[in-house]
Parts: C-alpha cells; structure tokens; sequence
C-alpha cells in the first residue's frame, strides 16, 4: 500500500472520528436537556386524577351511593400474537361477539377497553390462560348498594364521572372531589418505580338524606304490590314531614338500577313525583274549601241545595255516578266527594280570588326541591279565565299540577297554613369533617291558624263519616282525601278533546290530625279498580300504620 493511500485512510477515519465525537459532544452536552426531558417522557407517565366523590346516605346512615374499586379487562393489540386463541377466550369468558373482539384486535393501538366490571372468578380464569397481550385494570367507580331503592331520586354517575338525574346531578359540584395530575415513573422493563398524587386531591363532600331507609323501603313495597293487585301503570308514594318540608320517602314504580343504567330506555329515569304533570281530581277540592273559608265566604256549616247538575252557561257539570244528594253542608261535600258543591264554594269566592288563592299555594311555580329538572305546569288553558275552566278546577279537572307540589300545598293545610319547601339533604359533611345542616324555609301563612283547623277538621270528618272510612287506623284520627281523574286524550299524547278511559286514582292524608307528624301522598296511575277507595286509600293506610307503629306515635284515644 503506498503512502498516499494510507494517509487518504487514517484521514478519513479521522473525520469520521471525529464527527462521532461532535455527535457524542452535542448529545450529551449541547442536546443534554432536550434528550433528558425526551427520555422522562418514556418512562414517566402523567394522567388525570378524580378526587373521590362524596357519598350518600339515608338518614340512618344506610348507604345509598358508594365508591368501590371494579376490575375490568383491556389488550394491547400491537402486543397480542395469538389473536384467534385470544378472540376464542375472551368470547368464552366475557360472553363477548367475535365480531366485536375481531374489531378491537385489528387496531393498532396499545390499550382496548375489553369488559368492564368483571367478576373474580372471570379473572381467575384468565389469569391461568397466561395471554399476551391481555391485561387486568382496577379502577374507582360509583356503586349503588341499594340497587333499585330510590333509584330516581339519587339518579346515576355517567362514564364522564357526571351526575346524571336526581341528587347526583342536582349536588354535582357538592358530591365531585378536587383532581389533579398523578406522575409514575417507570424503569426499563416498565415496572413501577415511583409515583407521586398531587396535593390538590380532595374527597368530595358526603350528603345525609331526610329519606328514612325502612320508610322508603315499605313504599316501594307497596307500589310493587299495587302493581301485583291493581295492574297499576305506574306510581308514586311521597311522605313528607308537614312542619318543616323533610321528605321522609319518595318512591316511584317503576324504578331502575343505577348499576346498569346503560340497559335502561331513557323513561325510565324520569322521577314522577317532581316531573310529571297530572290532573288531581278530588284531592283538589279541600284547597277550594280553605280559599273561601279563609275569604269567609262560606263555613264548614254552610248549606246548599245539591241537585246532581250544575249548569255553567250551557254546559253541565255532573257528580260520580250522576248522583244527587240534595241539601249538604260543606263538610258532607268533602265526605261525598261533591262535585257541584266544590263548583257552588268556587262560586261563592269568585275568579279573581280563586286564582289568587291557587298562586298562594304554589300550583304555578316550581316547589325548588334539592332534585334535577322539577318541571311545572304554566296552564295557560285554565289561565284564560273561562268559568268552565275554573268551575271544573274546583274538583280538580281541567288543571295541572306534579305530585310534589301537591304535597307541599297540602302540608300548609295541615301545619296551620304555611308553605314549606321540600328537601332532601338533611347535612353536608364536608372532607374536613365540617357540617352544614339545613333550615327548613318556612313561608308567612297563606292561609290562617283557624282555616287550617277547620279544613283539617272537615278532612278528618271524611275519614270518619265519610267514603274513606277504610283508612281509619284505631286509636288516631287522620284527615284525609280521595281523587279519582280521568286522563286527558291529549295527556296520553293523542290529539283528541275530552278524557279516556284511564284513571288516576290517588289519596292524600296527614296523621295524627291535630298534631300531623307527616303527610302521605299515593298515586296510582290507571290501577284495575273503580275509584281511589278501593285502590290508592287501603296502600295510604297501611303505609300510615306502618310508620305510626315504627315512630311510635302516641295515640289520639284509647281504640
């Protein structure tokens, strides 16, 4: 070899050494940072972290929504070899279609969510299998230990972490806990090496309810049972504490698991008692009793002449059954159920003070209970000031109100004649361990002491004198009301005038009378039955005797 060319070699294995070490130079020292942060990039992971969501309880401290860890299944299709043994398994296991198994191993990616929840022995079985590529997860969720209880009223946690419907949704900001960022590290070989939970983490803030377990648990018992003897439609039981507005039991039939809500048509979210619209019937006549008595238009002594019809201009207005039961005081219309004495006291107190009167007691605004999406009736028809339309409001036709606002007006005529509002967190008990309880809102009276006594009086005289004598309890006196409404074509979504065949029977009443320690209200949507004596009434008194003996509520008189 000559010289030349050997000068020509050790050069350029000299530039090439060279630009290896400019290169080494500019990777380590120049770049240094630049590769460092690229490299904690590999191996450190940052993810999104919850702060977990507060729970809720009964007021007994009965869970009604929890959090527990859940296993779930995922691949990592880059990573599966096998894919028909894989497809096979998972099908096998997870009872899964080979179609959508097939669609999640052709991706290229390196996480598909498989199953979620999956149970203990579906993971024993996977983990003998041994399979590339198929990992088990663990992660926090929102678990309903009472399954279908109240399912309405707490609603459900959406895959966002959102409350959807009821308490979770209403208290969502409230329930929700502070998040942040969690850091892993990772070696090499992808084991955890280290992690760290941002300060800012904070646990939601935990509601205790006014709703009573054993209570609701009986009421939804008896809505199951209605369905059983009575082929109800639908229904709905609210207890109330008339003095403050604690909502002991609110249940509607039918209900749904929050667990699985994924399996669920959308109606059958919809809470009842606070969304849907409904004409009352008679339970409606005692609040055309309390306006003209509070006006002094009438007493509960004042008589009339009934003669089964009332005309107003042409159209005439008939009682149950086209009875007619000649001359009886206001107090023997509410025993009877009289329409055209509930049409003769409205008349008695006239348009302008009727309406009044209906405004007073709530029926045109929402009650502003702690729940999602309380809906009210603007009834713009009755709203026009047509007297047929005032004249069959008296009875509690032709105008729409919801199950809760029934209630709350009722509670006035039972707690001496102020309107209270309904709740439902009784106390929020915040991370730190702070409590903040709530006050009842109590109104001004809207109707007096003594027209809240008298209307209560004659509501007892229609449990002792009157149809509903089925629902005396011995021992108590209770005041209560019956309604049977027949359903509107257009409530039924069928554009037709008139009414159908289907009825709501319902029965409102409040125990003991004189001193009420609560107020039940039962509706029942289209039960097999003639009217509410015979269907809602028997379900009010033995939902009544039932927390009258687990209260222990002292007796009126020795039965």
């Amino acid at each position: 070899m000559n010289k030349t060319r050997l000068n020509i070699i050790i050069l350029l294995i000299l530039l090439v050494g060279a630009a290896v070490i400019g290169r080494l130079f500019s990777l380590q020292v120049l770049d240094r940072n630049f590769y460092k942060a690229l490299a904690q990039g590999q191996h450190k992971l940052f993810s999104d972290v919850s702060g977990e969501r507060g729970e809720i309880f009964f007021s007994g401290g009965e869970k009604l929504a929890t959090n527990q860890t859940t296993s779930f299944v995922y691949i990592s299709p880059r990573e599966v070899k096998d894919r028909e043994k894989v497809k096979i398994v998972l099908s096998q296991i997870f009872d899964l279609k080979q179609d959508f198994l097939e669609e999640k191993l052709n991706k290229d990616s390196l996480y598909e969510l498989i199953k979620d929840k999956i149970t203990d022995p579906q993971i024993e079985k996977l983990e003998r299998l041994k399979l590339e590529g198929i990992y088990i997860g663990e992660k926090r969720v929102r678990s309903y230990p009472q399954a279908g209880l109240a399912s309405q009223t707490i609603g459900f946690i959406d895959s966002e972490n959102q409350g959807q419907y009821g308490l979770e949704a209403f208290w969502q900001e409230t329930l929700e806990g502070k998040g942040g960022t969690l850091e892993e590290e990772r070696g090499a070989s992808g084991l955890l090496i280290s992690f760290s939970l941002p300060q800012e983490i904070k646990k939601g803030s935990d509601l205790i309810l006014t709703l009573d377990y054993q209570v609701q648990f009986e009421a939804e018992r008896l809505l199951n049972k209605a369905k059983e003897d009575l082929k109800i439609d639908s229904g709905t039981i609210i207890v109330i504490k008339p003095d403050s507005g604690e909502i002991i039991a609110l249940a509607n039939y039918p209900n749904f698991d929050p667990n699985n809500y994924e399996q669920e048509k959308m109606a059958s979210f919809q809470n009842s008692a606070i969304q849907k619209i409904f004409e009352p019937g008679s339970v409606f006549k005692p609040f055309t009793m309390a306006s003209a008595i509070q006006e002094q238009k009438i007493t509960p002594q004042t008589t009339y002449v009934d003669e089964g019809v009332v005309y107003i201009g042409k159209i005439p207005i008939y009682n149950y059954a086209n009875r007619s039961y000649g001359q009886k005081t206001m107090t023997e219309v509410l025993e009877k159920s009289i329409n055209t004495g509930a049409v003769w006291a409205y008349q008695q107190l006239g348009s302008e003070l009727f309406l009044k009167y209906l405004n007073k007691f709530g029926f045109f605004e929402k009650t502003n209970i702690d729940l999602q999406a309380e809906v009210f009736s603007q009834n713009q028809e009755f709203k026009k000031g047509y007297e047929i339309n005032f004249a069959t409001a008296s009875f509690g036709q032709g105008i729409e109100i919801t199950p809760i606002q029934l209630v709350r007006a009722y509670c006035a005529i039972a707690n001496g004649g102020r309107l209270v509002k309904p709740y439902l967190v009784k106390k929020i008990i915040n991370e730190d361990g702070s409590v903040k309880e709530t006050l009842p809102e109590i109104s001004r009276n809207i109707i007096s002491q003594e027209t809240s006594s008298k209307v209560a009086l004659m509501m007892t005289n229609v449990i002792e004198n009157g149809f509903s004598k089925k629902a005396k309890i011995p021992g108590y006196f209770i005041a209560g009301k019956t309604g049977t409404a027949q359903v509107s074509w257009g409530a039924l979504d069928i554009d037709k005038s008139g009414y159908s065949e289907k009825t709501i029977q319902s029965f409102i009443g409040f125990a003991p009378s004189f001193n009420p320690q609560l107020l039940i209200l039962v509706k029942l949507d289209n039960p097999e039955a003639k009217t509410a004596e015979y269907s809602a009434l028997p379900v009010f008194r033995d939902l009544a005797k039932y927390i009258i003996d687990l209260w222990q509520i002292p007796p009126d008189y020795e039965p």
